[in-house]
C-alpha cells in the first residue's frame, strides 16, 4: 500500500501537463499557472486539476495536470469531463431568465403558479428561489453522500420531504443557501417549457454556445474517459467516491463538462451573447433582503469584487469533484478550475484559482520599485543607518538617534529578510500607502510606508505581525 501511495504522489507531482490550446498569455504567465497548479496539487494531495483561462474574451490557456484515474494511472487531459456541482445553478437560473424573456413566466411569479402544494407557495417568488432568499430548507447541506442519497429519488420526492416543511425564515428576510430552491426552479422550467430541464439546456444554451461535452450526471456517472471522483477519509488514502443516486442532483448540481466548455459559457457571459442585457443585469445584481442588507448573491451566482475588479463567481462540490468558476466581466477574463477530490482536500480548486488570478495581474513597475525601496530601507535600518535624502522633513525628524538605535537593536539580530512581499496599497492624504510582510530570523513583521507624489518617504514603520 505504501508503494502505491508513493506512486500516486509521484504521478500527481511529476505527470507532464497536457496542453490543448494556446492564447495570448505570455510564457512567464503560463509558467506561473503551471507552477501554481503543481504546488497546490502537491500540498493538498488532490489527484488532478483541469484549468481553462479566458483572457480578452477568448480562451487563452488550457491544461490538465496530474492523474484523472489512479488505477490504472491515467493522466488527466483537457478533454476529460468533471462534475461541476453547484455551478449548474447558473444554468438553471439562465433557463428561467430565457423563459422570462419570452413572457412564459416572470421572476416575480409566485411558486404557486407552478407548484401550488409547496409550503407558502403563494408567498414565495421565483426570484427568491434563485437568490436563496425563499426560506425552503436545504435538502443537501452534508459534505458526504448520506444514507437516502445512495438510492434513487425523484424531484417530487425531494420536494415532498423538504419543501412541504415550515420555512426556515420569512420569504425575503434572510439569505440561506438551499439546493431545494433550485429543484423547485428546475421543475418550473420543465412546466413552463414543456420539456425536460436537460433537454431545454441542451437546446437553448449548450448547442448555441458549442458546449458539446455537457452531460447530465443525474442519470448516470461519468465514463471511463472522464475524470474519476475521489475522497479522502480524514488523512487516509485516496478512495473512489460513492456516487449520489439518480435524481438527487437535478437542477442544483446535475451537470458535468470539460473546463473548455465552461470557459465558453464564461465568454458568453462576458460578451452577453445568450441573454438580453437586462437579464444579465438581473442575474449579476446583488440581492438585498428586506432590512436592506446586501447578501453577496445574485441569481445563481455570487456577486462581489476582488482587487477592485467586479467578480461573478460560484463554486461547485458534489461527491468526488470540486469546481471554481470566476468571471471578471469588465476585464473580459475568467478562470475555470476543476479537481477530482471531495471531501478530503483543502479546497484545491479555490487555491489554484486564487494563484492564477495573482499570476495574471499585470506587472506594476511602481510596485516593483517601491518593494526594492522598502527592502533597502529595512536592511539599512537593521544596521542603524538611513539615507535621509530619501525622506521628507517629517520622516527625517522622526528618525532620531534613539529611533535608529531601537530599529537596529530589535531588527538587526533577526538577520537578512527571507521574504519581503507587498500586501496592500491605497491612496490617502495625497500619498501612496503600501504595506509589506517581512520574514526574517523566524519572525514575521509588517512594514508600512507612505510616499509623497515627489517620491520622498513620509513614513516608514515596522510593527509586529498579528
Amino acid at each position: 500500500m505504501r508503494k502505491i501511495i508513493l506512486a500516486v504522489i509521484c504521478t500527481i507531482v511529476l505527470a507532464a501537463p497536457t496542453a490543448l490550446a494556446q492564447g495570448t498569455l505570455s510564457a512567464a504567465q503560463k509558467a506561473k499557472i503551471d507552477d501554481a497548479v503543481a504546488a497546490v496539487l502537491a500540498s493538498t494531495g488532490a489527484p488532478s486539476a483541469s484549468v481553462a483561462v479566458v483572457w480578452d474574451g477568448a480562451i487563452a490557456y488550457e491544461r490538465a495536470y496530474g492523474s484523472a484515474r489512479l488505477a490504472p494511472p491515467t493522466p488527466a487531459t483537457p478533454l476529460m469531463r468533471y462534475s461541476i456541482g453547484s455551478v449548474s445553478k447558473q444554468f438553471t437560473a439562465t433557463a428561467i431568465l430565457l423563459l422570462a424573456e419570452e413572457k412564459r413566466l416572470s421572476l416575480d411569479d409566485k411558486v404557486s403558479r407552478w407548484l401550488p402544494d409547496l409550503t407558502r407557495a403563494d408567498e414565495v417568488s421565483i426570484r427568491q428561489l434563485l437568490s436563496m432568499t425563499a426560506g425552503y430548507q436545504d435538502y443537501y447541506p452534508q459534505d458526504y453522500v448520506f444514507t437516502a442519497m445512495r438510492g434513487p429519488a425523484t424531484s417530487r420526492t425531494i420536494l415532498d420531504t423538504w419543501a412541504r416543511k415550515p420555512l426556515d425564515f420569512e420569504p425575503g428576510t434572510k439569505w440561506q443557501y438551499s439546493n431545494t430552491n433550485y429543484v423547485i426552479a428546475g421543475l418550473i422550467v420543465e412546466r413552463a417549457s414543456g420539456v425536460p430541464l436537460f433537454e431545454f439546456l441542451q437546446k437553448r444554451i449548450f448547442t448555441p454556445l458549442g458546449m458539446t461535452s455537457a452531460k447530465d450526471i443525474d442519470v448516470g456517472p461519468l465514463g471511463s474517459g472522464d475524470a474519476a471522483g475521489y475522497i479522502r477519509n480524514a488523512l487516509g488514502p485516496l478512495r473512489l467516491t460513492p456516487k449520489e443516486g439518480s435524481g438527487w442532483l437535478f437542477a442544483a448540481g446535475q451537470l458535468a463538462m470539460t473546463a473548455h466548455d465552461l470557459a465558453l459559457w464564461d465568454i458568453s457571459m462576458i460578451k452577453q451573447t445568450l441573454l438580453q442585457p437586462s437579464s444579465y443585469r438581473e442575474m449579476q445584481t446583488e440581492v438585498r433582503v428586506t432590512n436592506g442588507v446586501a447578501v453577496g448573491y445574485g441569481l445563481g451566482v455570487r456577486v462581489g469584487s476582488a482587487g477592485g475588479r467586479r467578480e461573478i463567481s460560484h463554486g461547485g462540490a458534489v461527491s468526488g469533484y470540486l469546481t471554481s468558476n470566476v468571471v471578471y466581466p469588465d476585464d473580459r477574463a475568467a478562470i475555470v478550475v476543476f479537481s477530482n477530490i471531495y471531501p478530503g482536500a483543502a479546497s484545491p480548486e479555490g487555491a489554484i484559482a486564487q494563484r492564477i488570478a495573482a499570476a495574471l495581474k499585470p506587472v506594476d513597475p511602481d510596485a516593483t520599485k517601491a518593494l526594492e525601496l522598502a527592502k533597502s530601507m529595512f536592511v539599512g535600518l537593521q544596521k542603524g543607518t538611513i539615507d535621509r535624502s530619501l525622506l521628507s522633513a517629517n520622516a527625517s525628524d522622526y528618525f532620531t538617534a534613539e529611533v535608529l538605535s531601537d530599529f537596529a537593536s530589535s531588527l538587526g539580530p533577526l538577520g537578512a529578510p527571507t521574504e519581503f512581499v507587498q500586501t496592500a496599497t491605497n491612496l490617502r492624504g495625497g500619498m501612496t500607502f503600501r504595506g509589506f510582510r517581512v520574514k526574517c530570523g523566524g519572525r514575521v513583521v509588517e512594514v508600512t510606508m507612505r510616499v509623497l507624489p515627489d517620491g520622498r518617504i513620509e513614513q516608514y514603520l515596522v510593527e509586529r505581525a498579528e
